[in-house]
């Protein structure tokens, strides 16, 4: 099973040595002469006079020591102290404490980056924002899309003049008329699919989306039809 923190520490179920009560409330632990320390006194079944003890209530424990809670004469018997195992303490991280340095995926973290499922930073794709349907040359807006009718003539789409990464422009021919009258998207100084040039749509029926990359790719094509 996965976990955090420190790991899985493993023991057998011990029965200790027995102990016979004289008037003291503090006792040594053995394990066949051998001093015995539990982890914890929740690991502890211990039997005082046939009553199954309450742990950090009525005993606590001192290094190798079981102390009770009171003292004890030579009539009480201790019958059995029993330790099942090593305790597993997986903890629980402070908040705000697990960094991304602490993270081993691939990809870049940073503030506006996610993980996915398959171990990699990404950036978050932008909700598209559609608008009204174009019919003359216009400016793009990163994080919009438009329905672009060229029935009249051809039209122009220019791309914003800066551009961040993960940035998102998408374009669908309205009138299914880009193979009469094509769309060009001008690059307005940024790559296109890695190359310095304006993008010519003339394909009918066209839709696609275009993702701002970084300065040597420029804007990529997620969508080709």
């Amino acid at each position: 099973m996965p976990y955090i923190g420190k790991g899985v520490a493993t023991g057998n179920f011990v029965k200790l040595d027995a102990i016979t009560a004289s008037a003291t409330a503090t006792y040594a632990l053995t394990n066949g002469g051998v001093a015995f320390t539990p982890e914890s006194v929740n690991q502890m079944i211990v039997s005082l006079n046939g009553v199954i003890q309450n742990p950090g209530t009525s005993f606590s424990l001192s290094g190798s020591n079981i102390v009770f809670s009171s003292t004890l004469s030579g009539s009480d018997s201790i019958d059995f102290i029993l330790v099942f195992g090593s305790v597993l303490d997986v903890g629980v991280p402070t908040d705000n404490t697990v960094s991304l340095a602490k993270l081993t995926a691939t990809g870049t973290k940073n503030s506006t980056t996610f993980l996915r499922g398959d171990n990699t930073f990404a950036e978050p794709l932008q909700a598209i924002s559609w608008q009204a349907t174009k019919t003359g040359d216009f400016t793009a807006v990163a994080g919009e899309g438009y329905f672009v009718d060229t029935t009249l003539g051809a039209i122009a789409a220019t791309l914003p003049g800066t551009a961040a990464r993960g940035d998102q422009v998408a374009f669908i021919d309205y009138a299914g008329t880009f193979d009469t009258n094509n769309l060009t998207v001008n690059r307005n100084s940024h790559k296109i699919q890695g190359d310095a040039s304006n993008l010519t749509v003339a394909t009918e029926r066209a839709a696609f989306m275009l993702v701002y990359i970084d300065a040597t790719q420029g804007w990529l094509l997620t969508e080709n039809n």
